[in-house]
């Protein structure tokens, strides 16, 4: 049964938007003093400089649409971030010095780019980024002294991410996807003086090496990567000078198994297990070749790193506690809050469940219920990626539909991460169908369990998870009260043709091909094919700068949609792919608790 909608600027669910939140830190390599951190303690999330032995934050960016992905230089001087307009993603490679100035651009001949990596070695003697444009996916490597022209270069056609510096600086690695021409990586090394090519790591055609990085110390070519030949990720060291291969022993921890981080002696690696969309932590000697569980607190953690103290540094957030940075005993024993975020939240925390696909698949869910006798109103959730997860997060959202009496039901369908290789690349090729039969086998069991009322079943999701939603209502129409999707692919098509180079690239892997080579697969995935199907009211909220789901293919959608007699509510905001401020997300918030009221009567 609804409660009454709560719109009131007390509102328990407005408290939780608002409550601090850190999201990625860094340290640099040679002034462990010194660190980055993403947070949104001031209303929108921003670059802070942060001193590591006080705790104090500065605030280093000020973007009215919030910057997320930053890195500290080696010494600890500057911080690093892609300057954009309105969050489109697209720009230059900007520095700005932590003991105060104006920020300078470290390209500025160069013509505007995409981008998803940029590093310093170790050293700080060199640093790299890859820049992707109409024209492929270019890599660089640049003396930090000198400047100029670049000492390295890598160029593909195809997704492409990079370089992986070693120690000084000498080795390049890059993860690139030529072979596979889809979502699998195969790693190349090369001499950075030379370019000369030193090797290549690749498990055969179907399976997946990323990379992780290389070990801390001078002279020290092994490199960690993870490998998915055998089903499931495993990790492995890889001797770029050698060839050499090592895969660690790690078969008899279940489910997917990544490196995270080398010790500064390069002697222990930090592991992290995800099985049944949950964490643990674990050590791996690599004299002793043991690998020694830790004993640390429950929760989700979604980043963990070896400290400049002999710890252990690591994000950890749940249901109703938000991501704040703690610091682990090697045994994995909690030490101290390092970086704390908001107080703890009230909230409900979920149960995980597992059900059966039309097929027979097991699909595992997280099961929010409010208090009280079902069925409920319910909200049925779609994770972004599709190369994602959904875990047991910090997520205000949840937490302010079950204040108003819905259950929430998210689910990792086929697509997901760490549920197995077979698992995650059933889709390739045939988005939005294997992904549509879980979703409505999980309706299914909502109403065979008595948790959902039938006549009140929202679908909801974000960027992959938006597409989710169009597609579903499009293909099961008959299962939903309504749709909200937010940041939404409606059609792959205009979207390939409006969107950055790096997601171009990311599409072509996810389907095998460009639109106008599989121009069928790619109109059978999109939602605005099955438009006259729909019957659902549906909301939809879209950036205006967005460069990953970008506007025209959503005007597009909508014009369908009205012209057919739909019900569809368009809502703009000026910013990328996400709300980065709190008033555009609880913006957000009030407009789909509205839209459900509505909708539900």
């Amino acid at each position: 049964m609804l409660k009454p909608l709560n719109l009131d600027a007390s509102a328990p669910w407005r408290s939780r938007f608002e409550a601090a939140r850190i999201v990625n830190s860094d340290i640099a390599t040679r002034n462990p003093r010194r660190g980055v951190v993403t947070s949104n303690k001031d209303g929108a999330y921003q670059l802070y400089a942060w001193d590591v032995p006080t705790g104090q934050l500065t605030q280093m960016t000020d973007f009215p649409t919030g910057k997320v992905g930053g890195t500290i230089s080696a010494d600890g001087e500057r911080i690093y971030y892609l300057h954009d307009e309105g969050g489109d993603e697209i720009g230059h490679y900007h520095y700005k010095p932590i003991s105060g100035g104006d920020p300078v651009d470290i390209s500025p001949d160069m013509p505007a780019y995409a981008s998803n990596y940029f590093t310093e070695s170790f050293t700080g003697n060199h640093y790299g980024f890859a820049a992707a444009n109409q024209f492929g996916f270019f890599i660089y490597v640049i003396d930090n002294v000198r400047g100029g022209e670049p000492l390295f270069r890598f160029e593909s056609q195809s997704l492409s991410v990079g370089p992986l510096l070693s120690y000084n600086g000498e080795i390049a690695v890059i993860a690139t996807t030529e072979k596979a021409k889809s979502l699998h990586f195969n790693l190349e090394a090369y001499d950075i003086q030379t370019g000369e090519k030193l090797g290549e790591l690749w498990d055969g055609p179907g399976t997946s090496v990323q990379p992780v990085g290389f070990a801390r110390r001078a002279g020290d070519m092994r490199f960690l990567a993870t490998s998915s030949a055998s089903g499931y990720p495993r990790p492995l060291i890889w001797n770029t000078r050698t060839n050499e291969r090592f895969d660690l022993p790690v078969d008899d921890i279940e489910g997917d198994v990544t490196a995270w981080d080398w010790s500064e002696d390069g002697r222990l690696i930090l592991l992290r297990q995800m099985h049944m969309a949950q964490s643990k932590l674990w050590l791996y000697d690599a004299e002793s070749k043991q690998t020694t569980a830790l004993n640390h607190p429950a929760g989700t953690y979604s980043k963990a790193y070896f400290s400049p103290d002999g710890t252990i540094y690591a994000h950890l957030s749940d249901a109703t506690n938000a991501e704040r940075i703690i610091e682990l005993e090697m045994s994995g024993a909690f030490r101290r809050v390092v970086l704390d975020a908001a107080p703890d939240q009230s909230g409900i925390h979920p149960q995980s469940v597992t059900f059966s696909s039309g097929d027979g698949t097991p699909i595992q869910a997280w099961l929010y219920t409010p208090e009280g006798d079902g069925p409920f109103p319910t909200i049925v959730h779609t994770h972004g990626g599709p190369t994602g997860v959904q875990t047991n997060r910090y997520m205000p959202d949840i937490q302010a539909w079950l204040d108003h009496g819905f259950a929430f039901f998210t689910i990792n369908y086929r697509g997901s991460t760490t549920f197995g290789k077979d698992f995650q690349d059933a889709i390739l090729g045939n988005l939005g169908d294997l992904e549509v039969q879980d979703v409505v086998a999980g309706v299914h069991w909502l109403l065979d369990e008595g948790i959902a009322q039938p006549d009140m079943i929202l679908k909801t999701g974000r960027s992959y998870g938006g597409y989710m939603t169009l597609q579903c209502i499009g293909k099961a129409p008959d299962l939903w009260a309504g749709g909200m999707a937010i940041v939404a692919i409606a059609d792959w098509k205009l979207m390939y043709e409006d969107q950055a180079e790096t997601l171009r690239g990311y599409q072509r892997a996810l389907f095998g091909g460009s639109p106008d080579e599989l121009p069928e697969a790619h109109k059978k995935s999109s939602p605005i094919t099955y438009a006259e199907q729909v019957k659902a009211p549906l909301l939809v909220i879209q950036g205006r700068n967005d460069t990953r789901c970008p506007e025209r293919q959503m005007e597009v959608y909508e014009a369908k949609l009205r012209g057919l007699g739909k019900q569809i509510e368009m809502s703009w905001y000026e910013a990328g792919h996400g709300a980065m401020t709190i008033e555009e997300q609880v913006r957000q918030m009030e407009l789909m608790l509205r839209f459900a009221y509505r909708v539900l009567g």
